[in-house]
């Protein structure tokens, strides 16, 4: 079998991409790489994170100097996707979300020692911000 190396994207759909660009900006932290009024990408780590607006990408995109094509997709609905934060930096990111009036919907301890804190973005999304030892490779 071909080896995968890591997940490279993580893409949500949102329904305003105003408000959840003033989001991921203001309250996460994240500055923009690309944007177009369909979709914008943050460069978290090694890996990017995509929003998109819902109902944008239903189309085949035909990309400039015939670089090639990317097929149509979509998605609604609340989903889930986790963030890694060193162990040191959680109880700062609970005082920033706290500062943004984002509730914290839940905690976990994780038997191999790592702390996981839930929230919610302005689209559902349920967000995790995770430490190191909630898996076997993290």
């Amino acid at each position: 079998m071909p080896q995968l190396n890591a997940v490279l994207e993580t893409a949500l759909y949102v329904a305003d991409m105003s408000r959840a660009r003033a989001f991921f900006e203001e309250v996460m932290g994240l500055s923009p790489f690309t944007a177009d009024h369909r979709f914008t990408a943050y460069e978290v780590g090694p890996s990017v994170l995509l929003l998109f607006l819902e109902g944008e990408t239903r189309e085949t995109v035909v990309l400039p100097q015939e670089m090639g094509t990317i097929p149509p997709h979509d998605g609604n609905g609340p989903v889930h996707m986790a963030f890694s934060i060193d162990a040191d930096g959680l109880q700062d990111w609970e005082q920033t979300l706290s500062a943004h009036g984002v509730a914290i919907e839940g905690r976990t301890h994780w038997p191999k020692g790592g702390e996981s804190l839930y929230f919610r973005d302005p689209d559902g999304h349920l967000l995790e911000l995770a430490t190191p030892g909630i898996w076997p490779n993290y």
